[in-house]
């Protein structure tokens, strides 16, 4: 296992080179995964698991949407596409994928098939952690281990299609078998990582409910809806105005940051760009750093969970969802967007 150090802290990681392909299967050869749900997480790691060469099958309610996107994907009904029962009585290795609303309907179901010697395996920590409002709570004598790529199912396939791999965090909340970690660490090879990075249950949920709302998601939408506000009021067109906001950012900006980091961004920028960023940026640091400490806070008291677990057991979310999302669409701002896209050579 390999260390990375930032000054005084030392992580535990583990890499593709270390932990091989071939050392995953020969550990999960007699296993079966059984991955239920086929939503956001499950048809990339299932299909990459299937192409690595590990036993793996699907469980999915038959007819809904998700079956008939298994059956174009490739899965054969009767051979490893099956109902949700049938799959978790196959499985020896249940791959919880359903989303965090979809878990708290299923679990009493999903408990009554985890038999001993079993392994529970999630890619998200917010049923374990929340169990108060979940009840998800294991039977000790399974295995309870987690892999989260950090990014989307779509993301981790198209990058193991190209040969490359999504990074994910790995963790162990159970070990009744003594073999959890070498399970997890297969887990995570098999399903496509980068490498992978020590956690537990409840820091990853912790981390990952802050940066969907922050950064990832809620805070980047709030900034680009602010800044194209601006521009538009100003006078300036909306063609010019998305592409000072989003375009030069997605299709320019965030991949150089990612391949060589900020520092080398801001010191390959012209001296106007570089000079606005440096003096800005501790004044946007500076406003946020206060809704960054609310936010973290609301996650790690159990209040963003209570409000994703309400709103999405309300019969009307589905339709309220989607009101909410025609709104965005139809908004000017990615309207422009979705004509600019057009433009793309």
């Amino acid at each position: 296992m390999a260390k990375l150090k930032f000054g005084n802290v030392e992580e535990n990681v583990v890499t593709r080179e270390e932990f091989t392909l071939d050392k995953a299967k020969q550990i999960l050869k007699n296993e079966t995964i059984a991955m239920i749900g086929y939503g956001v997480q499950g048809p990339g790691q299932a299909l990459n698991l299937k192409d690595n060469g590990f036993n793996v099958i699907v469980g999915q309610r038959k007819d809904s949407s998700s079956w008939q996107k298994a059956l174009k994907d490739g899965w054969v009904e009767g051979k490893d596409l099956f109902d949700i029962e049938t799959a978790l009585s196959k499985g020896t290795i249940i791959g919880f994928l359903l989303s965090d609303a979809g878990q708290l309907t299923l679990w009493p179901l999903v408990e009554k098939y985890l038999t001993k010697g079993k392994t529970l395996y999630f890619s998200h920590g917010f049923g374990i952690t929340f169990n108060d409002q979940t009840g998800i709570v294991p039977p000790k004598d399974v295995d309870v281990i987690l892999v989260a790529p950090k990014g989307s199912g779509t993301s981790l396939r198209r990058l193991f299609k190209a040969g490359k791999g999504l990074n994910s965090s790995y963790a162990i909340y159970q070990d009744a078998s003594g073999k959890a970690l070498d399970k997890v660490l297969s887990m995570g090879i098999g399903v496509g990582s980068g490498y992978l990075f020590e956690t537990n249950f409840r820091n990853e949920v912790l981390s990952d409910l802050t940066g969907e709302r922050g950064v990832l998601m809620g805070a980047l939408a709030g900034i680009i809806e602010a800044q194209y506000q601006v521009l538009r009021k100003k006078g300036h067109s909306p063609s010019e105005a998305f592409n000072e906001t989003v375009e030069e950012l997605t299709q320019s900006l965030v991949p150089l940051v990612g391949e060589n980091g900020m520092d080398w961004m801001f010191a390959n920028t012209s001296v106007t760009a570089q000079r606005g960023a440096l003096d800005w940026k501790e004044k946007f640091r500076d406003v946020t750093l206060p809704l960054f400490n609310e936010l973290y806070e609301s996650v790690l008291s159990g209040k963003e969970a209570k409000r994703v677990i309400d709103a999405c057991s309300d019969k009307n979310y589905r339709k309220q969802l989607e009101s909410e999302l025609t709104t965005i669409r139809e908004s000017e701002l990615w309207q422009a967007g979705a004509q600019v896209r057009k433009l793309r050579p």
